[in-house]
């Protein structure tokens, strides 16, 4: 079963992805994203493969024909950052860390074709997917191997436990 946590932005999917991978020493490979800030203020989105490699995923002084709302998406990074840490994850390791799947990595096929190859694989996807819709995500979102989560303030604590229950039942 692929999970995906969904939830508005900043409630917390990605803390609960960096918990579970640190804390369970799972057998993974892929990315995950971090917020660009200068002081108090949201620059943009940098990608942190499992293996510390960095690139930046969108920032507001990115050139781009690719935007989303102020942040120009770079889809060069996606492209030979992100994609290379997903197919690595699909040939070596069990588990594939995708963070996220939204509107700015849709701008790159290659991207939304490893996602689907992911999805497909023998190999389990921890994730996020962007809460809004399209048709894509809604794909995703009807897939009945891929269990939808939806994180709130309410329930954050419970579902990190809960999906590291899962995943040490089956030896990640």
């Amino acid at each position: 079963m692929n999970i995906l946590l969904t939830g508005r932005p900043g409630i917390g999917k990605t803390s609960i992805l960096k918990e579970i991978i640190d804390t369970l020493k799972i057998n993974a490979g892929g990315f995950y994203t971090k917020e660009v800030r200068e002081g108090e203020t949201r620059k943009g989105f940098e990608i942190i493969t499992l293996n510390g490699k960095r690139g930046i995923l969108a920032h507001i002084d990115c050139r781009s024909p690719y935007r989303v709302s102020k942040y120009g998406v770079n889809v060069k990074d996606l492209e030979e950052i992100a994609a290379p840490a997903l197919e690595d994850a699909l040939k070596n390791k069990k588990c594939i860390i995708i963070d996220e799947i939204g509107r700015m990595e849709l701008y790159s096929p290659k991207f939304c074709s490893l996602v689907k190859k992911s999805l497909n694989s023998e190999k389990k996807v921890l994730g996020t997917i962007q809460a809004r819709h399209n048709e894509f995500l809604d794909s995703i979102r009807r897939r009945e191997d891929t269990k939808i989560v939806e994180v709130t303030f309410e329930n954050r604590k419970r579902i990190i436990e809960e999906i590291k229950e899962i995943l040490k039942h089956r030896n990640y």
